[in-house]
C-alpha cells in the first residue's frame, strides 16, 4: 500500500513525510482492517511529527481520526461484519486489568496503545485497528464529516464534561480550531452561552457563525465571567488569562495533550475562590460512543477542508500556522 511515512521528526517546514510503498497490514486476532476513505489531521499529528511527543525512533504512519471500511476481518471478530462503515480513533488498545480500567478510567491505562503513534495510522491507504476499539460510524454523516468527530469531536466532548458546563452556562473557548467548532455545536445545542477567543479574524467570524454570543482575540473583553472555560490552544499563556475571567467556583478545562509551560499566577486572582482545573487525558471508548449518539443526533456538521493524502505535509503546515478553519481531513 502507499502511505506518508515519518522517518525522523523535524519541523513542519520541511516536509518530513514521504510518499511511500510499504507492506500491506494484517489484522491478527480480534482486529479489522479498514481500507481508509478518510483520515483527519490533528495537532496531535504536528506533537508527533514535530517530536513534542516523545519520538519513538521508528517510522511512523501518522493520523488517528480514521474513517472507511471494513476489507478483511481477523479471527475472533465478532462486530462488524466486510463493508460496514467504521471509524478508528487515538485510543487503540488498554490492558484492561489496571487500576485505572478497572475503575472506568481507561484514558489513565499506564500501558495504553494510541493509533498513529504506537501503530500505524489513517495517512495510508489501509489501516487495522482491534474491534472493541473501532466505532460504527452513522449514515448521516459522509466520510470526511465524520472524520474529525474521532478525534476533535470525542476530546472536545471530553472537554466539554471535564469544563462541568451543564445547559444554560456560559462557555468560554480559548482557541477555536477543529475541537472547539464542534464543542460550540453541542454547547449551543444546550442553550449556553458561548464566548469564542481566538486571534484569527476568520476564527471568529467562524465562531460567530456557529453561534457564539461574543468573538475576540482579547479574554480580558469577555463580555461577562464564564462559568465554564476551555483552552483547545497550546498555549501555557492562556492559563492565567482564563482563570482571570471565570467566575468563582468555575472550572476551566485544558484539552491539549502538549501545552506550552505555564506562566507564574496570583493565587488570589486565578485560583481562589474555589476556581477549578482539570486536564484532560486522550478519551474512553464511552466518551467516543456517546459524542457520536449526540452528533447524530444534533446533528453536529464539521466544516471541513479536504486535502489529498498525498498534501499530508502542506495541510499539516496549515494547521500549524492556523490557516484552517474547521476541520482539515486527508482524503483518498
Amino acid at each position: 500500500m502507499k502511505a506518508m511515512v515519518l522517518k525522523a521528526c523535524a519541523p513542519m517546514e520541511t516536509k518530513p513525510l514521504e510518499w511511500l510503498e510499504v507492506d500491506d497490514p494484517l489484522p491478527g486476532p480480534g482486529e479489522v482492517r479498514i481500507r481508509v476513505k478518510a483520515c483527519g489531521i490533528c495537532r496531535t499529528d504536528l506533537h508527533v511529527v514535530e517530536g513534542e511527543l516523545p519520538p519513538l525512533g521508528r517510522p511512523v504512519i501518522p493520523g488517528h481520526q480514521i474513517v472507511g471500511r471494513v476489507d478483511s476481518i481477523g479471527i475472533g471478530c465478532r462486530r462488524f461484519k466486510i463493508d460496514d462503515r467504521i471509524g478508528a480513533a487515538w485510543l487503540r488498545q488498554t490492558c484492561g486489568a489496571c487500576v485505572f480500567c478497572r475503575a472506568g478510567q481507561e484514558n489513565l491505562c499506564e500501558n495504553a496503545r494510541f493509533t498513529g503513534y504506537h501503530a500505524p495510522g489513517g495517512y495510508a491507504e489501509y489501516a487495522v485497528v482491534p474491534e472493541d476499539f473501532a466505532y460504527p460510524i452513522a449514515p448521516v454523516f459522509s466520510d470526511t464529516e465524520a472524520a474529525p468527530l474521532l478525534c476533535a469531536g470525542i476530546i472536545g466532548y471530553r472537554s466539554l464534561r471535564r469544563s462541568q458546563c451543564k445547559a444554560g452556562d456560559t462557555l468560554a473557548l480559548y482557541g477555536f480550531g477543529s475541537s472547539a467548532h464542534i464543542v460550540i455545536q453541542i454547547a449551543v445545542h444546550w442553550g449556553c452561552t458561548v464566548y469564542a477567543v481566538t486571534r484569527g479574524e476568520k476564527h471568529q467570524r467562524l465562531a460567530l457563525e456557529l453561534g457564539a454570543e461574543w468573538a475576540g482575540s482579547d479574554a480580558e473583553r469577555l463580555p461577562a465571567p464564564a462559568d465554564s472555560a476551555i483552552i483547545f490552544a497550546p498555549a501555557g499563556n492562556l492559563v492565567p488569562a482564563a482563570l482571570s475571567r471565570l467566575r468563582k467556583g468555575g472550572t476551566l478545562a485544558l484539552a491539549g495533550i502538549y501545552m506550552t509551560d505555564i506562566p507564574e499566577m496570583n493565587y488570589e486572582k486565578h485560583l481562589f475562590y474555589e476556581k477549578n482545573v482539570h486536564s484532560v487525558t486522550a478519551n474512553t471508548r464511552e466518551d467516543g460512543m456517546e459524542l457520536l449518539r449526540i452528533a447524530a443526533a444534533i446533528p453536529i456538521r464539521p466544516e471541513v477542508q479536504a486535502f489529498a493524502v498525498q498534501e499530508a505535509n502542506e495541510a499539516l503546515l496549515k494547521l500549524k500556522n492556523d490557516r484552517i478553519e474547521g476541520s482539515g481531513v486527508l482524503v483518498f
